[in-house]
């Protein structure tokens, strides 16, 4: 059985953006631990949590329960990211998620030549997300499918939404509804 991390960075009751994820997972085959950051004790990363990462990595103690997070990341075979569209980007806690399993020694390594090279057992990646308007920009899919392309080494990243929600006259759930029926 295929082992799916869930990251659910949908803060509002009723998000939309996680019904289409939702929707997704129900028809991916495999058992799903859920991730919430905002639930979870992650933290953005400061001085503090830097000099310690450090020091475990400076160790080689790449088992320490500070990087749990980076080894779930690591070892799932089919990452899921549920996260809204706001203002050009994502929610902020996936930011912070990101930058917890960005670990070297666990989620990359560097090769001789300094250049990252992903060490993630992930096959395949979905991005889901929701908006009021069209996304124009997409500068948060940009993102991280640069990292799980350059960093995690994810090839195959794939890009989930339901877009134009909001505009004045849209039928938000019949948009939403198609975009559920074209998920594979």
């Amino acid at each position: 059985m295929e082992k799916i991390l869930f990251i659910n960075t949908c803060v509002r009751d009723g998000s939309r953006t996680l019904r289409l994820a939702k929707r997704l997972l129900e028809r991916l085959d495999g058992e799903v631990t859920e991730v919430r950051p905002d639930l979870n004790g992650l933290m953005p990363l400061n001085e503090k949590s830097l000099m310690r990462r450090g020091e475990l990595l400076e160790k080689g103690a790449l088992s320490a329960p500070e990087l749990r997070a980076a080894h779930d990341f690591a070892e799932a075979d089919i990452i899921v990211i549920a996260a809204p569209y706001w203002d050009l980007t994502f929610p902020s806690l996936l930011k912070i998620y990101l930058k917890n399993v960005t670990v070297c020694g666990v989620t990359f390594v560097y090769t001789p030549e300094g250049i990252p090279k992903g060490i993630c057992r992930t096959k395949r990646l979905y991005y889901v997300t929701t908006s009021g308007g069209p996304i124009i920009h997409n500068f948060g899919f940009d993102y991280v499918r640069t990292l799980a392309r350059e960093f995690y080494g994810i090839d195959d990243t794939r890009f989930v939404s339901a877009e134009g929600l909001d505009i004045v006259g849209a039928d938000a759930e019949s948009i939403l509804n198609d975009a559920m029926r074209r998920l594979n």
